[in-house]
């Protein structure tokens, strides 16, 4: 098979974080595959088709994506932020786990700057000790399970980066993890709303978490609930490197 594939990350927003690495794969591709929103960051060009699709087709996107690949066309599939950061980096792995034929394929992933890193680096260091990141998304796993991981992560005092905390179809979900954060005893914590990171449209706001209201966040907005050592330095917000 001489086609490739190449799963790639566009970063959080502005083109002037896209890493050459990833413009240097756009500028041979024959094929473009992601959701709509992320498809129309890349310019059309002579010798090139985009296929857009809806947020919710990973893995008949990645599918596409393989046996495009396996026609011999170079195909990128594309993701905001980074590609192995909950994106499609993981449904071409899901999809080729089914697909043996598909095994023998060149396939390559190209990391980005995840919005949680875009969203640190514009207000100063608030990961700067241990942290995780968990999606509020329940798309693809139980509320109840989202829940746990809220709670132990908060008890155990990580700072926490949470991605897609508030939708249209799911307004709810962020109110309880909110609450869920207080109950487990980080109300006094620094909370940080980072919406559109590096576009026009960036809003970056930092409250206590008693003060947060989920009207807050919206589905552009990653959430950074700090840890307790975090604190402020002038208008910069940073987590020191030893803790606990």
């Amino acid at each position: 098979m001489s086609g490739t594939l190449t799963i790639a990350g566009l970063g959080p927003g502005s083109e002037a974080l896209v890493t050459p690495e990833v413009s240097a794969a756009l500028s041979r591709a024959t094929d473009v595959l992601g959701y709509a929103p992320y498809v129309a960051r890349v310019t059309p060009r002579d010798g090139l088709t985009l296929h857009a699709s809806d947020n919710r087709e990973e893995i008949k996107r990645a599918t596409e994506a393989l046996r495009l690949a396996a026609e011999g066309r170079d195909v990128v599939v594309v993701s905001s932020g980074d590609p192995g950061v909950f994106a499609m980096a993981s449904a071409v792995f899901e999809a080729l786990e089914g697909a043996p034929q598909w095994h023998d394929l060149s396939i390559r992933v190209l990391p980005g700057i995840t919005a949680m890193l875009g969203a640190a680096a514009r207000i100063g260091a608030p990961l700067g000790h241990d942290f995780c990141a968990i999606n509020l998304s329940d798309n693809l796993k139980p509320w109840a399970t989202i829940e746990k991981r809220l709670r132990l992560a908060a008890e155990a005092d990580f700072g926490i980066a949470i991605y897609n905390p508030r939708s249209v179809s799911r307004p709810d979900g962020f109110t309880r993890a909110l609450e869920i954060l207080r109950e487990a005893g980080s109300s006094e914590r620094l909370a940080i709303f980072a919406r559109a990171i590096s576009t026009p449209d960036e809003k970056i706001e930092a409250v206590s978490l008693r003060d947060a209201r989920p009207e807050m966040a919206d589905m552009r907005t990653l959430v950074i609930v700090c840890n307790s050592a975090t604190r402020r330095v002038g208008r910069w917000i940073y987590a020191p490197r030893q803790a606990g």
